[in-house]
């Protein structure tokens, strides 16, 4: 880290500018903001009873059948294991290879990532169709299953997700227990007892930094790990277009391009609304714009490498999955998927003025919404293409659209992702402050020995 020139008066002022900046969301609350909550609260309560429905009827209200038992649960839960590694991306490699121009949005990108593997799990006791199947999994525990496998990395993962965003967030409750003076009781009393009596010493940022430091290395291979084992997932279940090598870094790959895709849109939200155009900057969206030309790279890579092979044997059940993707009736969704999912924002990023604010926020929700299509392509058409079908079927077992209940939930899912990042957004401040200073050759653990004075 680079020493600042700025005296100790200037360094502190500096860092009173931020804390300013950080807090005046906190302060306020907007008609729009809470017509927002208002907005995802009403998305939630649809799908709960929806959920209530499928409680009580089973998933025979659902669209799930022999053929298709997987569904848009599944793609669901692939889509949100893949925007959690964005918390890894950001927040673990580019602080282990001392980038500092990521300090401003690593928070976002640790928020995004928590939330989105919390509902990752529940979406995956929603597909159970009996929520006190979890209960048996663990009663029966079988370490051959590889849902066994998934369950222990999904919970490991959070787990080291959600105190890697904690540990560097201590600095900022305490802030807020010391600063929000005027928020109801039960809210102070909460930074308080969240703030782990955090008052700035020495030993405090010691123990801090080195949980950072140490959560850093432990984060990124569980963040491979969870995706990889996902894939493992598919690729030992004996489907065309599954039993594949390839699957476990071709998820990856897949899954950090998402992840990117859904921290610059979270940036981009955060900057216009809490108005933090100084500190994530054109700078900022100008180098996501270019690692998120580098993952389109690396992801079309492995998807070539992903269809080319089976292609080119052309076994049967694997000639007529592939003949449905390429020209058949997935055919329009797999090409838009691969084209302006992929192909068209790697190249226009290329180009700078594409990497400007608004135009990459564009890009990148493209993007997000290509990659969960992807996953619905992952999950859906391959089901329907079993290597033995089952003869003399309904016709309706040949075909898989799911249904209002799955529907109302998947959205609910969704709303729910969001639900907890923008409450996350109003309690606690989006920016890690003592991160940004530090990156400025700020040294706050100085500051707090010559004064008195909390971040």
């Amino acid at each position: 880290m680079e020493h600042s020139n700025l005296n100790i008066e200037e360094q502190n002022n500096e860092r009173q500018r931020l804390r300013d900046a950080v807090l005046k969301p906190l302060r306020t609350s907007t008609l729009l903001s809470k017509l927002w909550i208002a907005f995802l609260v009403f998305i939630i309560c649809i799908g709960l009873y929806a959920y209530y429905i499928q409680l009580t009827n089973g998933l025979k209200v659902t669209a799930l059948r022999d053929y298709a038992s997987w569904g848009v649960y599944i793609s669901n839960f692939v889509f949100f294991v893949a925007i959690s590694l964005c918390g890894s991306l950001i927040s673990s490699i580019l602080r282990l290879t001392n980038f500092t121009w990521h300090w401003p949005i690593t928070r976002i990108a640790e928020i995004i990532a928590v939330a989105a593997i919390m509902f990752a799990g529940l979406i995956i006791i929603v597909d159970m169709g009996r929520p006190d199947r979890i209960y048996y999994l663990f009663m029966y525990f079988r370490i051959q299953s590889p849902i066994v496998w998934d369950v222990v990395v999904v919970m490991t993962y959070f787990t080291v997700s959600f105190l890697f965003l904690y540990f560097p967030l201590l600095p900022g409750i305490a802030m807020c227990r010391d600063l929000l003076t005027e928020k109801p009781l039960w809210q102070r009393k909460m930074y308080k007892i969240l703030a782990l009596g955090w008052n700035g010493n020495h030993s405090q940022w010691k123990i801090v930094k080195k949980c950072v430091n140490i959560l850093s290395v432990l984060v990124i291979p569980l963040a491979v790990s969870i995706h990889t084992v996902t894939a493992w997932l598919f690729a030992t279940t004996l489907r065309p277009g599954w039993d594949s090598t390839n699957f476990g870094p071709y998820f990856v790959a897949g899954a950090f391009l998402a992840g990117t895709g859904c921290v610059i849109l979270g940036m981009a939200i955060f900057r216009k609304a809490y108005h933090l155009e100084e500190f994530i900057t054109e700078q900022h969206f100008n180098f996501m714009g270019k690692l998120m030309v580098f993952l389109c790279l690396i992801y079309a890579y492995f998807n070539i490498n992903e269809y080319l092979v089976p292609a080119y044997k052309m076994k049967v059940a694997e000639a007529h999955h592939l003949r449905e993707l390429f020209s058949g009736s997935e055919a329009w969704l797999y090409w838009s998927v691969q084209i302006i999912g992929m192909a068209l924002p790697a190249l226009l990023l290329l180009f700078k003025p594409f990497r400007k604010p608004i135009p990459i926020t564009v890009i990148a929700f493209v993007v997000v919404v290509g990659a969960w299509l992807k996953r619905y392509l992952i999950v859906s058409p391959i089901m329907l293409n079993p290597y033995l079908p089952i003869q003399n079927v309904p016709e309706n077992w040949k075909h898989y659209f799911p249904s209002w209940v799955e529907i109302s939930i998947i959205s609910a899912s969704l709303a729910g992702v969001l639900l907890v990042i923008t409450m996350f957004s109003r309690f606690f401040p989006i920016m890690s402050n003592w991160e940004v200073l530090e990156g400025q050759g700020i040294d706050l653990e100085m500051l707090d020995d010559k004064k008195n004075i909390k971040l």
